[in-house]
């Protein structure tokens, strides 16, 4: 079984490009299951990326699999998509998501987001043993850079990102009122670094009603259904949107129409969603600031140098993790040959000790505790180094070629291979 990665990040591709490939939570478990087949797959899509987790005997079968999968969802042509995506396969593959877990391959490094948002693609997937192992390791390789560094002390995440750029073009952000759009996890956490920045969360709005009456009455803001978020723009200085809309929230005319009241206070529009909730074109108007994702690396390059000095020292925990991985998989290849040699090993001899029985039967119970002690102890020497050689080769790439000539030798697996006479 081969471990297939396929994905689009913020590495190569713009937001433009990536979040037409965004896939919704609730549609993640139905494309992994397409993708699975005869075998196994999940489907990790974040604000940064959208990646393709296969289990499959066949790798080249299952890239094809997931890089028309994304390619159909983009709606663009596959030659403008296929040169963006990467494709990784066993254990550069399981390397990847265990940057991905300890947050090393974030905009923000270290960021607290990631670990669940694996957990949960790892929960709506369907994995088999082989994607089960890869990230239930990968969560166990999240929480250990996340306690054995200070990669996330201090915790950065989009969202803060999002805050220190308000208060960087802004200065002060004492007073400034704040439409929060999106009340989920994203949206929680933009609202607790603009309040301790001094910033006010004017209204609230999101999709799910009770998410938006608890976050209003947590930071003491006033709930405004999304259909109505034209009407209170001409009372807030930032905006910043979260959603998991699949669709803007916000359009050009709509906020066009409310510049006049404004009388020519600047609008400062933050897009922290994939796909993009705010219209690219609101940039456009006159006196309206709009800045996506993609805009935050500035702010991450700047203020982050510390953090990166602890990725080094979690870089070293996801490749220790990342070799254990690769030890186990090519086990794999060696394990059932090793039990099949033991159990045709075995099988002669309790053969023998059969045809043997007329001479044995007059022996005492010792004696016949004996020699079934003696002949194990023989099976047991004779297979050892045998063993050894076929574990030692598993950690390399001949680790195969043992395994297919020890079932050859010793007609392992064979249904006419020649009996003991």
């Amino acid at each position: 079984m081969r471990l297939v990665l396929v994905g689009i990040s913020h590495h190569r591709a713009p937001i433009e490009v990536r979040e037409l490939m965004a896939v919704p939570s609730d549609e993640a478990g139905d494309l992994a299951a397409g993708l699975a087949e005869n075998g196994e797959a999940v489907c990790l899509s974040t604000c940064n990326r959208t990646e393709l987790y296969v289990g499959d005997a066949s790798a080249p079968e299952a890239e094809e699999r997931c890089a028309s999968a994304l390619v159909a969802r983009s709606g663009l042509d596959r030659q403008i998509v296929l040169p963006l995506l990467y494709r990784l396969s066993d254990e550069a593959a399981a390397l990847h998501l265990f940057r991905v877990a300890a947050g090393l391959d974030s905009m923000v490094p270290g960021e607290t987001e990631i670990l669940g948002q694996v957990r949960a693609a790892y929960e709506a997937g369907a994995p088999g043993p082989l994607l089960d192992r890869v990230f239930r390791q990968a969560l166990h390789v999240g929480k250990k850079a996340r306690t054995d560094t200070a990669i996330g002390e201090s915790p950065a995440s989009v969202s803060s990102a999002a805050a220190t750029l308000a208060e960087q073009v802004l200065g002060d952000l004492s007073g400034t009122r704040v439409l929060l759009v999106g009340a989920g996890s994203t949206g929680g956490l933009a609202a607790r670094a603009l309040t301790a920045r001094g910033g006010e969360i004017a209204f609230v709005s999101s999709r799910t009603t009770e998410r938006a009456d608890a976050l209003a009455h947590r930071f003491g803001g006033q709930v405004v259904p999304l259909e109505e978020l034209e009407g209170v723009l001409d009372g807030v200085d930032v905006v910043v949107s979260a959603t998991g809309a699949p669709d803007t929230v916000l359009r050009h005319d709509q906020v066009s129409r409310t510049l006049g009241s404004r009388r020519g206070r600047p609008l400062f529009l933050i897009d922290i969603a994939v796909p993009r909730d705010l219209d690219p074109r609101i940039h456009e108007l006159e006196g309206c600031y709009l800045y996506d994702i993609d805009d935050l690396q500035g702010v991450v390059d700047a203020t982050l140098e510390g953090r990166r000095r602890e990725a080094v020292r979690a870089e070293a925990i996801v490749a220790e993790e990342a070799a254990r991985f690769r030890d186990w998989q090519a086990s794999l290849e060696v394990v059932p040959a090793i039990a099949s040699l033991r159990a045709r090993a075995e099988e002669i001899r309790a053969g023998e000790l059969a045809r043997a029985e007329g001479r044995l039967q007059e022996l005492s119970a010792s004696e016949r505790r004996a020699v079934e002690s003696v002949t194990a102890q023989i099976v047991n020497k004779l297979l050892h180094l045998p063993t050894v050689r076929l574990k030692e080769a598993a950690a390399g790439a001949e680790g195969p070629l043992y395994a297919s000539t020890v079932r050859h030798l010793f007609g392992l697996g064979d249904d006419h291979a020649p009996q003991d006479r």
